[in-house]
């Protein structure tokens, strides 16, 4: 029985059923194997115990929102 793990921070939950329709389609893509053989583990780490360049996954997030908050912000101050 084929083994898929995933680790990563944490996921939303529609995510994760994607992420685990995905990895299972292509997999039996590139195999030939039934899906049904196919189990597929996620272990999600706590976005503050990883870190990409010193900087926690929970900051990184922060960050991210905070941009894209600053840039729909100027789209709308354009657009108006």
């Amino acid at each position: 029985m084929p083994l898929i793990i995933f680790e990563s921070g944490e996921l939303k939950a529609e995510v994760r059923a994607e992420l685990i329709r995905q990895l299972t389609d292509v997999s039996v893509k590139v195999t030939g194997i039934p899906k049904e053989l196919f189990f597929v583990s996620i272990h999600e780490l706590p976005d503050e115990h990883i870190a990409v360049g010193g900087v926690t996954v929970k900051e990184l997030k922060r960050k991210l929102a905070d941009q894209r908050a600053q840039n729909d912000e100027l789209a709308s101050v354009s657009e108006g």
